[in-house]
């Protein structure tokens, strides 16, 4: 067998893929394959070189376990969670890794020190009585990267909204109004929120066309050293992510690849309400509606009795600011209209029985 070394064709710059053909050909053993996929890009030397040896190691355990196998067996299969947490993020840049089970905590020593026994001294087996997450405060987090809105410590804020078709964030001063130069202000709230924007990027794994809508900057410096801010914290995400200039209205347009679904979509579920909209008719809206339906069957069909079951809220309108419209259409058409409050349905939904 032949060493052989490809580079994915979807990546297509020229100059990225020479650069990860040069880095695999230092290290690329004699009789060795290896194949670099799309989330090599911008990666470092050093990122390219542990996940080859991790591959390596990987390789010979297979090998090893097959030698000892009698067919038909399983020789391997996919990573579980752990060992993929291992395989993509624990590096020497990781502080510790601290586990909540003693099980999984001896799958993790075992693991490490038949593949990275210098990073043995990372792990950590949590034994407190207060649950992990909320121990770490990563409850807190989880809470917060469901909200559209994010504090920066300077008094601005951030705000991200999901759409269909982009991610839109916009940058505001919020309370941050500086002392003396505004112009350094805005500067400064862009700046603040530019490595906000990175890091709530990766946490909420954001994909697709995102556009960031920075506060106006006159001066052109500060226009390129805000992009310049935002592409530096940008080198660590291991999604392949491109930021254009920044437009004189502000803008910027970045793409991140998107890999699977983002966070908010994956721990959370349309509004049973809304339908995900964000909003509700109002009940002054629903219930001139309701009002519409009853003067119809009243005129139409001329029954002797109208019951209108609806949301406590709705019927508790109809009393109290309808109450002269509902005697006018009882007066005219001759029919009763009685309310029956209903606790367990949505405000807009109603139903009209004739009696």
């Amino acid at each position: 067998m032949e060493s052989h070394i490809g580079v994915s064709r979807k990546i297509e710059n020229e100059g990225e893929r020479q650069r990860l053909r040069r880095i695999v050909e230092e290290f690329n053993q004699k009789n060795e394959g290896v194949i670099v996929r799309t989330a090599g890009v911008g990666k470092s030397r050093a990122e390219l070189q542990a996940d080859l040896e991790f591959l390596r190691s990987l390789w010979q355990k297979i090998r090893q376990k097959a030698e000892g196998l009698k067919g038909p067996a399983l020789v391997q299969k996919d990573l579980d969670l752990v060992f993929r947490l291992f395989r993509d993020l624990f590096t020497r840049d990781v502080a510790r890794l601290v586990v909540d089970s003693p099980p999984e905590y001896e799958r993790c020593l075992e693991f490490t020190e038949s593949l990275f026994p210098d990073l043995r001294s990372l792990l950590y087996l949590y034994t407190e009585d207060e649950p992990i997450f909320k121990s770490f405060g990563i409850e807190k987090e989880i809470e917060k990267a469901l909200r559209p809105k994010v504090w920066l410590k300077s008094g601005g804020y951030i705000v991200v909204e999901e759409t269909e078709a982009l991610v839109s964030i916009d940058v505001n001063t919020g309370r941050y109004v500086g002392k003396h130069d505004f112009e350094e202000t805005v500067f400064r709230t862009n700046l603040e929120a530019a490595r906000e924007i990175a890091r709530q990027v990766r946490l909420r794994d954001l994909g697709g066309i995102i556009i960031i809508d920075f506060i106006d900057m006159a001066r052109q410096e500060h226009r390129d050293k805000v992009v310049i801010e935002l592409k530096e914290v940008l080198k660590p995400d291991r999604s392949p992510t491109n930021v254009s200039l920044l437009s004189d209205l502000g803008l910027v347009e970045m793409t991140r690849k998107r890999v699977k679904q983002g966070l908010i979509r994956s721990i959370s579920q349309a509004c049973p309400a809304c339908g995900g909209t964000g909003a509700v008719r109002a009940l002054p809206s629903i219930a001139h509606q309701i009002l519409r339906e009853v003067e119809w069957q009243l005129y139409r069909r001329k029954p002797p009795q109208v019951r209108i079951r609806a949301h406590p809220d709705v019927t508790a309108w109809l009393k109290a600011e309808e109450a002269e419209v509902i005697e006018a259409l009882q007066q005219q058409y001759g029919g009763e209209i009685s309310l029956a409050a209903e606790e367990s349905w949505p405000p807009a939904k109603y139903q009209l029985q004739e009696g």
